[in-house]
């Protein structure tokens, strides 16, 4: 019997009128709108990632052109610099009291510059060997420099930017501008030098904001991470570095450390290293544990790429109160199509209900209640029509059926008079009824003599 129900359950052609009819006009009802719904969400969270995506790209965009420019500006100062008359005078002479002369005005020179502008850590000039030999800051005075690629740079004419570095002398972090000092005739006779503070670069950087828990970072053209919010992230690789470049890091002593960690985010360095356009990306990040979402610009100026992340689960929290709150019309839509549904069918399988009633009532006790069926009757729909032709129906079939029956009666009168007729004329038309009925009546009684 169980078996039998969860076959019916479970085969809609067994299901009642009712029930089909609510099932279809749910499905009806809530499948398009399903899908409808379904595919805007999709089209909206897909509009709504791509301006994120678009925001952050220009965010970062935004601040790669504001260190371009600062590059630029910082590069003109460098320039003047090393083209400044004292400069260029204390090395082209060759007496040792112009030299003196040339060497005060020259710090004078060199002080002007720095206290132009807060941002400036340090300027100093240096002879071909790389010796420092006029500084804003007396503790560079005399200490030797060649090492560095910048001086090398600037030393075969090229003006050059490093990397946010850290001072071998000062352990400060900042960014090296050098520019080859040129006698009257061309000749590379120093290197000029400007530091601007690292502090301020990261201020630009971490400026950022693209939300409470957003991040800016730089990175430089060994993909080492040069600015970041997070200073235990600084001087961190993305990939783990070539021994070869390993060891150029090291002698160079760009970063002060001994060690440039990896950070093991191949799917960002990818993307993100030397690249020339702006673009995003989404990447697992292993320090945080958690996706992220990365729009990055690249530098004009410099082999840098600047990058403005954000957690995907910051992006996803509105857009999942959005698929929870068009769910939740789903649902009540749903519900009130339901209703409508089950209205709808009750009102469509009672009349119906009351005619099968009727028909089974007629048939097995030749009777049945017509004031149900004359409510619904009254409808103006087919459902009405159908039970007005079956009353119609029932009356024709009861006036037949009385009709039926006389005919009968008077069918069963004939036959019984027949019958009687049948058995008289038996009787009359046997040899002795005749012969009886040719006889006197006096030979009957023996009264007479016959």
């Amino acid at each position: 019997m169980k078996t039998k129900h969860l076959h019916q359950l479970f085969y809609p052609p067994s299901w009642s009128i009712r029930t089909k009819l609510s099932v279809a006009l749910l499905c009806v009802a809530l499948i398009p709108m399903s899908f409808t719904t379904y595919h805007n969400l999709q089209q909206s969270l897909k509009s709504a990632e791509e301006r994120e995506y678009r925001k952050l790209e220009l965010l970062a965009t935004s601040n790669a052109s504001r260190l371009d420019q600062l590059i630029i500006d910082i590069q003109r100062v460098a320039v003047q610099i090393s083209t400044d008359k004292d400069v260029v005078g204390f090395f082209a002479s060759t007496m040792p009291q112009k030299q003196t002369v040339f060497h005060s005005s020259m710090q004078r020179s060199l002080d002007n510059v720095f206290r132009s502008n807060p941002d400036y850590d340090l300027v100093y000039v240096m002879d071909r060997a790389g010796r420092c030999l006029a500084a804003t800051d007396p503790t560079f005075i005399g200490q030797n420099y060649a090492f560095r690629e910048y001086f090398q740079q600037s030393l075969q004419g090229r003006p050059y930017v490093s990397s946010i570095l850290i001072g071998t002398t000062s352990g400060r972090p900042g960014i090296y501008f050098s520019n080859p000092v040129r006698s009257e005739d061309g000749t590379i006779v120093g290197v000029a030098v400007l530091k601007i503070k690292g502090q301020d670069i990261w201020a630009i950087v971490n400026a950022l904001q693209a939300g409470s828990l957003s991040d800016a970072f730089l990175i430089d053209e060994h993909e080492v991470i040069i600015s970041h919010s997070d200073k235990s992230l600084l001087y961190h690789s993305l990939t783990p570095l070539p021994l070869e470049k390993l060891k150029q890091i090291e002698t160079d002593r760009q970063y002060g450390l001994n060690q440039i960690k990896s950070l093991e985010i191949p799917e960002l360095a990818t993307v993100m290293v030397r690249a020339k356009q702006p673009g995003h990306t989404n990447y697992y990040s292993p320090s945080e544990q958690m996706r992220q979402m990365i729009g990055f610009a690249p530098l004009n100026e410099e082999p840098w790429v600047l990058g403005v992340n954000k957690p995907i689960a910051q992006f996803t929290a509105p857009l999942n109160r959005l698929i929870w709150q068009n769910s939740l019309s789903l649902i009540a839509v749903g519900a009130i199509a339901a209703i409508i549904a089950l209205g709808t069918a009750r009102s469509i399988a009672k009349p119906i209900r009351v005619l099968t009633k009727a028909a089974k009532a007629l048939v097995q006790e030749d009777d049945f209640d017509t004031q149900k069926l004359i409510e619904a009757g009254n409808a103006t729909d087919d459902i009405g029509q159908l039970v007005r032709v079956f009353l119609e129906m029932s009356q024709e079939v009861k006036a037949r059926e009385q009709k039926l029956k006389q005919q009968m009666m008077e069918l069963h009168v004939e036959i019984d008079q027949a019958k009687r007729a049948s058995q008289v004329a038996e009787i009359t038309e046997t040899d002795y009824f005749q012969q009886l009925h040719k006889t006197p009546y006096s030979c009957l009684g023996g009264v007479y003599n016959c």
